[in-house]
């Protein structure tokens, strides 16, 4: 049976590839803060003009009730300027890294928990980190390798080959070994936590058939692999952020190993440590609502 697409699907792939290349394009031959402020400008006209703009909106009356609509929108339209700079600073990733421990005031990126990422560095033992998409999510794999981090990343490609091809090349030249999102991944996982390596993984989307945590009051699926890897490996799960800073710095954050929960027979509890890294991350996202993505599916309609 083919599996070639349909011709208005590869139609659609073909106008979205040759847009996105032209815009990374033009988007290179300017600084990463002008990128960033180009693709604030442009996300902020289209994003809510968007269907996904409503989506993002119905996930803020569910998360936010007690918020007005003008406060709602605000955060909405707060949510396009970060990702319209996220784009833009994607095509700067090979030197958007700027860091000196010893002037952090006139770094680009600020580091806060640097002793955990020091720790793990030179323990010679796996460690599990999760974070979210939140400010620019791209900054702990490159900070993990900027700083000598041996590690690798999970990551999902999107369906078009143009747009698969050009994040793992703009990836691969700045971050650890890439491991795609597949039926076959958890092999890859466990070979990297076997070698003693660190292993990223993003923990804020919908996973259907996965535990059922609490975000925000209220019931959605998790992703449990992490969970399951630090049941089996018995390894340190660390959490990582970053938070967008004005004059277009970052802070970076990494937490202590987390107490996961375990279950009576001592083992870590897989679903309550979703819900406790869930938490985590529902933290995260109430302090910087604006630089969370909420047109995910992270809630399924009712």
């Amino acid at each position: 049976m083919s599996t070639a697409l349909p011709w208005h699907k590869r139609l659609r792939n073909s106008v979205i590839s040759g847009t996105v290349w032209g815009v990374v394009r033009l988007l290179r031959l300017v600084s990463a803060e002008r990128a960033a402020e180009a693709g604030a400008f442009w996300a902020k006209l289209i994003g809510p003009r968007t269907s996904v703009h409503q989506r993002a909106l119905r996930n803020l009356r569910r998360a936010y009730p007690e918020k007005t609509e003008a406060e709602r929108e605000a955060i909405a339209l707060g949510m396009w300027d970060n990702m319209g700079r996220v784009g833009g600073e994607f095509v700067h990733l090979d030197h958007i890294w700027q860091y000196n421990m010893w002037e952090p005031a006139k770094s680009r990126i600020e580091v806060s928990g640097a002793t955990q990422f020091i720790a793990m560095r030179y323990d010679g033992k796996p460690a599990l980190i999760f974070t979210a998409h939140l400010a620019n999510w791209e900054l702990p794999a490159i900070a993990a390798a900027a700083q000598g981090l041996d590690s690798a990343v999970l990551f999902r490609p999107p369906d078009n080959d143009f747009l698969a091809g050009l994040l793992l090349k703009q990836r691969e030249q700045v971050m650890g070994n890439l491991v795609a999102a597949s039926h076959v991944a958890v092999f890859e996982l466990a070979t990297v936590l076997d070698q003693g390596k660190h292993l990223g993984i993003l923990v804020d989307q919908d996973r259907r058939g996965g535990p059922v945590v609490d975000f925000f009051g209220h019931p959605c699926t998790a992703n449990p692999t992490i969970a399951r890897l630090a049941r089996l490996y018995e390894c340190p799960v660390h959490g990582v952020r970053v938070i967008r800073l004005p004059g277009g710095r970052f802070r970076i954050t990494c937490t202590p190993p987390l107490d996961l929960p375990r279950d009576t027979n001592g083992k870590i509890d897989v679903d309550a440590s979703m819900q406790a890294i869930t938490s985590v991350v529902e933290g995260w996202v109430r302090e910087h609502p604006e630089q969370w993505t909420w047109f995910y599916r992270r809630w399924r309609e009712p």
